[in-house]
């Protein structure tokens, strides 16, 4: 689902999925669970920065099996969901603004997790995976030259082309994430939301951000930034 517009006025969020929408990260479970000698050899250099996410990210897909797909898109459906999604999707219909999910995992996988909610989101980007063979093979309209799905490019593609100075002809957007795959898109945000290793890397960096362990504590911060009256976690 994709519904690219741009208005420089309105703000825009863009959010992570795997350990920021979902509780736990989905991508590794299924990973740890389907390939794990794989997994145990790539996360640690993942999360260490000494392996580019696009080539790290492919060897953990390229690693399973096609026939265990069907058991991928379970594990994602039994996975809970950060409290407060429902109630942040209501706030932001309130004020007219979009949610954007863009995952450095797999779409199907975000879908499965999503269940229903998946509608409430203007579009869903993340890598697509073709099972005919007879290990995965991952694609990626995003794919960049470091990350498998390149943030920065899907936040382009609604907010227009980057400036010259790098940064975008909205500064209204909005960041939420919580590991290495929103690095970039983290820093490069005016409003940044960050939880678990994400805090760290940008703590390294000297960026500012918001700290959230539900999505009742990003609606909150976000209806005092948009001078709104402060909401209670009951909605």
């Amino acid at each position: 689902m994709t519904n690219f517009s741009f208005d420089s006025q309105r703000p825009i969020v863009f959010c992570d999925f795997d350990g920021t929408i979902a509780c736990n990260d989905v991508l590794v479970l299924a990973c740890e669970a389907f390939a794990p000698e794989v997994t145990a050899r790539v996360m640690p250099q993942l999360y260490s920065l000494e392996l580019p996410l696009r080539v790290g990210v492919r060897q953990l897909l390229e690693g399973i099996p096609s026939d265990r797909y069907a058991d991928m898109l379970d594990l994602a459906r039994s996975q809970p969901l950060r409290p407060g999604l429902r109630e942040t999707f209501d706030f932001l219909d309130s004020r007219g603004v979009d949610f954007v999910v863009v995952s450095g995992g797999v779409c199907g996988l975000v879908e499965a997790a999503l269940g229903d909610l998946a509608d409430r989101a203007v579009g869903i980007h993340a890598a697509d995976v073709e099972t005919t063979g007879e290990f995965l093979r991952v694609r990626s309209e995003f794919e960049g030259e470091v990350e498998l799905v390149d943030k920065l490019s899907v936040v382009a593609r609604y907010l227009g082309a980057p400036l010259l100075d790098g940064g975008f002809a909205s500064d209204r957007w909005v960041a939420i994430g919580d590991s290495v795959t929103d690095l970039n898109m983290a820093l490069a945000a005016p409003t940044t939301f960050a939880r678990s290793r994400l805090k760290s890397y940008l703590d390294e960096r000297g960026k500012a951000y918001t700290p959230f362990e539900t999505f009742f504590d990003v609606r909150d911060r976000l209806a005092q930034l948009w001078r709104e009256p402060a909401l209670t976690a009951a909605g």
